[in-house]
């Protein structure tokens, strides 16, 4: 019997390089399989400490993938140039039907994966068909993994717009637009971003003394908006301006958050990525729609899975005894 662990580093699971567009399909198969009764997953277990502070425990199995996964996540304060990462994580894997550990991942590249992964899986399913310009509200490595997600679901988009309280890290994200051909600038302001973009995503990190200024009256009559962010920087009493809003999992989330960590009042959400992953929501295209999504285990298991086995197929790893 096979006593050893397989670890994967960070750089183990980007020098796999999966295409967003498989991370993207894995994502969705997973909504799928979840629908199907091929799956289960338990709501994400939370201990906040303070605003951005706090650990987490996502846990996800898989008769369809064979395999059964716990993430485990913790969060800290970070300013906005600071050298140590706000978010870490660690994914562990195991067989499904013997319990047997697998794998142990770190979690962080995955986590950028499967996060832009979801707003892109949800964009395809919500978003106008043909997007031209990107809005990104915090310039930090979310903002690059969306930059790629959405560039590979949209290759016909040609604008990007960043806006972020760190002037060098909007610079950052500028520049590697400006790499992938697109015509990019740091916004002048919030409401300039929202009143021009086609699709906006909010990566707005919790901090003590977070204000929402976010309005969605401000965005284009037909525009999609991804809320990474959990809603935390939306203005409350302006999400009825969107016609849709979904979440990834309705039996983990019934509504955006607030700053405080609360579900607003205001709006509830009427559709998740479980029942949208088969097709498009049939008014897709012809308003405003808002994804607001905690993040679901599900998502992380799929890409665990696909990262595992890619890593088999190609040696990649470490192999460590127990």
């Amino acid at each position: 019997m096979n006593q050893s662990l397989l670890y994967l580093s960070r750089s183990d699971v980007q020098g796999l390089a999966i295409a967003p567009s498989e991370v993207r399909e894995a994502v969705l198969q997973a909504f799928r399989d979840h629908a199907a009764g091929l799956n289960r997953s338990l709501p994400k277990s939370a201990l906040g400490l303070g605003p951005g502070h706090g650990f987490q425990a996502m846990v996800a199995a898989s008769s369809a993938q064979a395999v059964a996964t716990l993430k485990w996540v913790s969060m800290a304060p970070a300013g906005p140039d600071s050298p140590v990462p706000g978010i870490n994580a660690l994914i562990c894997v195991s067989d499904y039907a013997t319990g047997a550990p697998q794998a142990v991942l770190d979690g962080d590249e995955i986590t950028l994966l499967r996060t832009a992964a979801l707003s892109a899986a949800a964009a395809s399913r919500l978003a106008p068909p043909a997007p031209k310009t990107i809005g990104f509200v915090g310039c930090g490595l979310q903002a690059h993994a969306h930059l790629a997600a959405f560039l590979d679901l949209y290759p016909g988009l040609t604008r990007a717009l960043a806006l972020s309280r760190s002037r060098s890290s909007a610079e950052r994200l500028i520049r590697a637009a400006s790499m992938r051909g697109l015509a990019a600038e740091v916004a002048s302001d919030a409401a300039t971003l929202l009143a021009e973009s086609d699709i906006v995503i909010s990566m707005v990190p919790g901090a003590p003394g977070l204000e929402p200024f976010l309005d969605a009256r401000l965005m284009k009559p037909v525009a999609f908006a991804s809320a990474v962010d959990i809603g935390r920087s939306w203005l409350p009493e302006a999400l009825p301006a969107f016609d849709v809003l979904a979440t990834d999992s309705l039996a983990q989330s019934k509504a955006p958050y607030d700053t405080d960590g609360n579900p607003v009042t205001t709006v509830s959400f009427g559709h998740d990525l479980v029942g949208l992953a088969k097709d498009r929501h049939p008014t897709a295209g012809e308003g405003r729609s808002f994804f607001c999504f905690r993040g679901f285990a599900l998502a992380d298991l799929a890409l665990a899975h696909l990262v595992v086995t890619r890593a088999r197929e190609r040696r990649i790893g470490t192999r460590l005894p127990r």
